[in-house]
Formats: C-alpha cells, sequence, structure tokens
C-alpha cells in the first residue's frame, strides 16, 4: 500500500501564505491561521506542500490503516478555503446550523471568503472539533 504523502514538515507557513495568488483568498488564509492558533493553543505546521495543520492525531481508515493526521487544519485553495475538521461533521449539526455559507466533503468543510461565514460560529465548529479530533 502507497505511503500517505500528507505529513507534516519543515516548510513554512508565513512564506506558503504569502505566495497565495489572490488576495483576498491570501489574508482570509492568514486570518483563518491566527484563528485557528488563537483557538488551539498550537503553532501552524505544514502538511505537504498545501495545508496549514494544528496538532496532530491518528486516524484510522476503514481498512484499518491509521496515519498521522493534524487535529484541524485548512488550505486557501483557488476555489474555496478547504478547513480540514478531522471530527465526524454529522455529530457537528448544531455548530453547522449557524455557520452561515459553506458547502461540505466527507471531513471537511468549503468556504468562499470568511465574511459567508458567521465568526463565532466558525471558532465555535473549530474548538469543538479540535477537541474531539480522533474519536
Amino acid at each position: 500500500m502507497a505511503e500517505i504523502k500528507t505529513k507534516a514538515n519543515d516548510c513554512s507557513v508565513d512564506a506558503f501564505l504569502a505566495s497565495v495568488d489572490n488576495a483576498k483568498r491570501r489574508a482570509d488564509g492568514q486570518e483563518l491561521c491566527k484563528l485557528m492558533a488563537d483557538i488551539t493553543g498550537e503553532k501552524p505546521v505544514m502538511w505537504g506542500p498545501a495545508i496549514v495543520g494544528f496538532g496532530a492525531t491518528e486516524m484510522t481508515y476503514a481498512n484499518g490503516k491509521k496515519v498521522d493526521w493534524m487535529r484541524v487544519g485548512f488550505s486557501p485553495r483557488k476555489a474555496s478555503l478547504s478547513l480540514y475538521l478531522t471530527c465526524d461533521l454529522d455529530q457537528l449539526s448544531d455548530q453547522l446550523a449557524d455557520l452561515g455559507t459553506y458547502s461540505r466533503g466527507k471531513g471537511c468543510l468549503y468556504v468562499k471568503k470568511l465574511e459567508d461565514v458567521d465568526p463565532a460560529a466558525l471558532a465555535n465548529l473549530i474548538e469543538v472539533a479540535y477537541a474531539t479530533a480522533g474519536e
């Protein structure tokens, strides 16, 4: 089985965020980085070439394979901000109800811009996701 390529590394988070082409996405990424650091008490760490993560946990795939993964993280992608929340989003329906405009994948949320979401609801969601990561 192939080894996971998205691992924590020593690349500079500041340099990565500064390299984001879209000025609005770059500013949102910098703001989200500060918010996640404040909430988690963790320093941001690059995971792979394009994800900023906070904390670490062990995640188990359906096939039983275990990998190290961030507790929470994000990536300022071209189309949206991807928020990686290592938790069961279905169990966070109360937090998601107040969030605002977003779409979702299995373990992540996609937000076009930070002003599309309620700041308090986002902070609460990150806090709960961080606390329950890996459960």
